[in-house]
């Protein structure tokens, strides 16, 4: 972080009175800016060792004073960057002490940190650890896609163009061996940081302007109504395998998430204002409060798991449920694929939906941030209901 400042002339070059102009050289971080002070001498008077002119020459007071000024002018505009605690280079020192107004040019994962510093001052507040963690992985996938593109450490963020994200999508498809769901997201939250700096016009145009994220068609798997009666009905005799299977279908009447299933706790089961219990818990992903009313199914498995403890469910990692489920889906002779997150498609779908239970109403007791995200999920479990009665009115008629 030194600064150096060179005043200096050059004896070849003079005018038609033989002066001589001085030049100042700033050099920082070995880059060099060099600029005329539009001050001339007679080169002979020119003392380069003391960085000053010296009798006989005109003036060699005000001469020294303007040099001194100026020198004085660079440090304080170093001073100023340096206060600032920013990445900045000797050009951006050259623009402060010409009084110039400095637009800050960033690099790429630089702004993306930048961004990332202010954001985790909001976890707690409007967004969870979990939440920043995602945007960090993002970040050094940025950053790795660099090195591997460019071959250097970061990128001039004024250079971000279209063809910058089909290159990174391309990387991440093909070297980090993403799912296209995956890469999705991940260049959505790409997207946040640019979209500030666009708004703090260290962007000129906006790259994702012409971006179009390629389409992933999900299908929504759940268990049939047949498959759910089955489940019920099959008794368990080890008994982490009778709770896994109690956790499962109560999720299946209940639609909670993973998270939300251990974090039920007794204070949690509330009577409604129409004399039955609810499930009245904040939601960890989205911090919304989730009011679930309790099927009488449900109710009987909560009936099995009164104790003292004030958590109503034993623990169990995630990964251990979902390895029982298998388990449990290969005993019982289920040939889907049981998730802890399946029991919650299985609410939405089999227990909500084929009951005709309205879109909005299935989005509010899922907790989702919005209705356009449970309409993407489960629009075509809708269009499969419709189906069905449509065929039973054919068979009936």
């Amino acid at each position: 972080m030194k600064l150096n400042i060179l005043f200096t002339i050059n004896k070849h070059k003079v005018n038609n009175k033989r002066l001589c102009g001085i030049t100042c050289r700033i050099t920082f971080l070995k880059k060099r800016k060099q600029f005329s002070t539009g001050l001339f001498i007679n080169p002979k008077n020119w003392d380069c060792k003391q960085q000053q002119v010296k009798p006989p020459e005109p003036d060699s007071d005000y001469i020294n004073t303007q040099l001194s000024l100026i020198k004085t002018k660079i440090n304080k505009a170093f001073l100023l960057l340096q206060v600032k605690e920013e990445i900045f280079n000797v050009e951006d020192i050259y623009r402060l002490y010409k009084g110039e107004k400095l637009t800050k040019e960033y690099n790429v994962a630089e702004y993306f940190e930048r961004y990332l510093k202010q954001l985790k001052t909001l976890i707690g507040i409007d967004i969870k650890q979990i939440t920043y963690n995602k945007f960090e992985y993002v970040k050094n996938d940025v950053k790795a896609f660099i090195k591997w593109k460019f071959k250097t450490n970061d990128y001039p963020l004024k250079k971000l163009e279209l063809q910058f994200l089909n290159d990174f999508e391309y990387y991440l498809k093909v070297v980090k061996k993403q799912k296209q769901v995956t890469i999705n997201k991940g260049i959505q939250r790409f997207r946040k940081p640019i979209k500030v700096a666009v708004s703090e016009r260290y962007l000129e145009v906006d790259p994702f302007l012409l971006y179009k994220s390629k389409r992933v068609n999900k299908e929504v798997v759940f268990l049939s109504p047949e498959e759910l009666s089955e489940l019920e009905k099959h008794e368990f005799t080890q008994p982490r395998l009778k709770l896994v299977k109690d956790l499962f279908v109560f999720c299946c009447y209940t639609g909670l998430p993973y998270n939300e299933l251990m974090r039920l706790q007794k204070r949690h089961i509330v009577k409604g204002f129409d004399g039955n219990l609810w499930i009245k818990i904040k939601r960890d992903k989205t911090s919304k409060e989730l009011s679930i009313p309790l099927l009488p199914k449900a109710e009987y498995i909560l009936d099995d798991y009164q104790n003292e403890d004030k958590m109503i469910f034993p623990r169990i990692s995630n990964q251990k449920y979902n390895s029982y489920l298998k388990e449990i889906a290969g005993i019982s002779g289920i040939e889907k694929n049981l998730t802890t997150h399946m029991a919650r498609r299985t609410f939405a779908s089999t227990v909500l939906l084929y009951n005709d239970v309205p879109m909005e109403i299935v989005s509010e007791l899922l907790g989702h941030s919005s209705m356009k995200i449970t309409q993407d999920s489960y629009g075509k479990v809708v269009q499969k209901k419709i189906s069905l009665e449509m065929n039973r009115l054919k068979g009936s008629g």
